[in-house]
């Protein structure tokens, strides 16, 4: 495995652990500066939202520029961010600091996907996209727990020179472990850019990742007072269905990676959606004999786990192999649509709940899921080819 693919693959683990690694530490940071852990929260929040509106902005900006200055140089601002987020003394500071992270952060985690399929074989597309991935469920696996580990034993402070320390390492890795010679500056005009992105392959699959991730991660935001309702399931046996969502997402993440460098994406994606909206149907069904025992839904939450990852390296690829020249930006806009589909899902499924109770959540997720099936078919439908920059110019015309 090349080393430049374990610098992005490390690049993706800071930059996505940076935008929930305060969570377990916000009553301590609502404490020092004096504001209301609802406040302290809006942290978070501020991070993801300038990330999902920033990420498209900043690749259409950068197009024109080398890929690896662009990652290294938002590698340093980041990790500028961090060391002064901790010594921040007032929460207006901290809160402008971390927008100016999560700007550092949109403007590079676009190109980690691009430039790793970029740079990969042609029969490696799926499986190189798959390494950089597994930097987003590691940074839920591992980062997140450890800097809210990090920032309960040293304080919250310690959490952010920890965050600005990765970054430093991650410029480094940047700076010298990125290849030189492939990197290529777009010709395209911003008018051509856009007429790429407008295509009904590249935007039909922006727009099912939205609904794909909307019915993903609504269930597991409220994974916890379904599964209570569904199997009497204590915080412990909760924690470990979480684990097992986990490890079963890595495992679903290279498995589809794969699968993608064999089957081909729309192959892969169907299977993927497929399986997660069968596994929806069973929890679903579940409920109507609840209660059920929690080994029963162990081997759910892993196929559910497993597949929600296992789309990503499809989605990625497919992406990639569509846009052409374009490929960051139309990868950015999925940057934008993945934080868009996490917010929705919250925001409905809380909705759901409240409305319906624990039990209506599998079923809106479940038609979450056939909806981006049906817009996955309908954006590969008679879609073979990649637009070259000479057709783009042309297509624009």
């Amino acid at each position: 495995m090349p080393r430049w693919l374990l610098a992005l693959a490390a690049g993706a683990l800071v930059f996505y652990t940076d935008d929930y690694v305060i969570a377990g530490v916000l009553p301590e940071i609502s404490g020092d500066l004096s504001v209301s852990e609802g406040a302290a929260g809006q942290l978070v929040t501020a991070f993801s939202v300038t990330v999902a509106v920033a990420a498209p902005l900043a690749a259409v900006a950068t197009a024109r520029l080398r890929r690896r200055p662009v990652l290294a140089a938002g590698a340093a601002v980041f990790t500028a961010a961090n060391v002064l987020a901790a010594v921040a003394v007032s929460f207006e500071l901290l809160l402008l600091l971390r927008v100016v992270a999560a700007l550092a952060a949109a403007t590079a985690t676009p190109a980690l996907f691009s430039l790793a399929a970029q740079l990969a074989p042609p029969e490696r597309i799926g499986r190189y996209v798959a390494v950089v991935a597994f930097g987003v469920t590691g940074a839920i696996a591992l980062g997140v727990p450890a800097g809210t580990w990090i920032g309960g034993a040293y304080g919250w402070r310690a959490t952010f020179l920890t965050m600005a320390g990765a970054g430093a390492l991650t410029c480094l890795a940047f700076a010298t472990q990125l290849p030189r010679h492939t990197e290529q500056v777009p010709a395209l005009s911003l008018r051509s850019q856009l007429a790429i992105l407008a295509r009904r392959a590249v935007s039909l699959g922006l727009a099912a990742n939205v609904a794909l991730m909307f019915g993903s991660m609504m269930l597991l935001t409220y994974l916890a007072p379904f599964t209570a309702g569904l199997a009497s399931a204590d915080p412990g046996a909760r924690g470990m269905l979480f684990a097992v969502s986990g490890v079963a997402g890595m495992v679903g993440i290279w498995a589809g990676g794969l699968a993608t460098d064999k089957w081909g994406a729309d192959r892969t994606l169907a299977a993927g959606v497929g399986a997660f909206v069968l596994s929806m149907a069973a929890l679903a069904l579940l409920w109507a004999v609840r209660p059920v025992p929690v080994a029963v839904l162990v081997p759910l939450v892993a196929v559910w786990g497993g597949a929600a990852f296992w789309n990503s390296p499809a989605v990625q690829a497919r992406l990639h192999l569509l846009a052409g020249p374009v490929s960051a930006q139309a990868l950015a806009l999925n940057t934008s649509g993945t934080y868009l589909g996490v917010a929705v899902g919250g925001a409905v499924g809380g909705l759901v709940l409240e409305a319906g109770g624990p039990g209506s959540l599998p079923w809106v997720a479940g038609a979450a899921g056939l909806a981006a099936l049906a817009l996955f078919l309908l954006a590969s439908a008679g879609t073979t080819a990649v637009l070259l920059p000479r057709d783009a110019e042309e297509a624009s015309q």
